[in-house]
């Protein structure tokens, strides 16, 4: 997992992410090997995406959270009811698909 937050970049994710539809739906069969590959690509591309977990309740989604941000070696920056946004900075991104980029670096 990256580096904890401060609580400035976290704000200006959550601005960012706030218009972001989820581009990752995690089911009932939770993190599968496809699952973390599919949000290590998306994060690779856009560095801050939102993921939609279907499974379980409260704490059950909370683990599926974590446990996706642990294999993708990403931060969650917010989670809200089946909504979690993920974040990881792209050494190299390409300004065109990176939603920092495009939405206010």
């Amino acid at each position: 997992m990256e580096q904890p937050l401060d609580p400035a970049t976290r704000k200006r994710l959550k601005r960012i992410a706030h218009h972001l539809d989820p581009v990752i739906l995690v089911g009932e069969q939770g993190v599968s090997d496809a699952v973390a590959a599919e949000t290590r690509r998306a994060l690779d591309d856009h560095e801050l995406i939102k993921v939609r977990i279907l499974a379980g309740d409260r704490d059950a989604r909370g683990a599926l959270a974590r446990e996706l941000a642990e294999q993708t070696g990403s931060t969650i920056v917010q989670s809200i009811g089946r909504i979690t946004v993920l974040f990881r900075r792209n050494p190299e991104p390409n300004p065109r698909l990176s939603n920092l980029s495009r939405y206010g670096a």
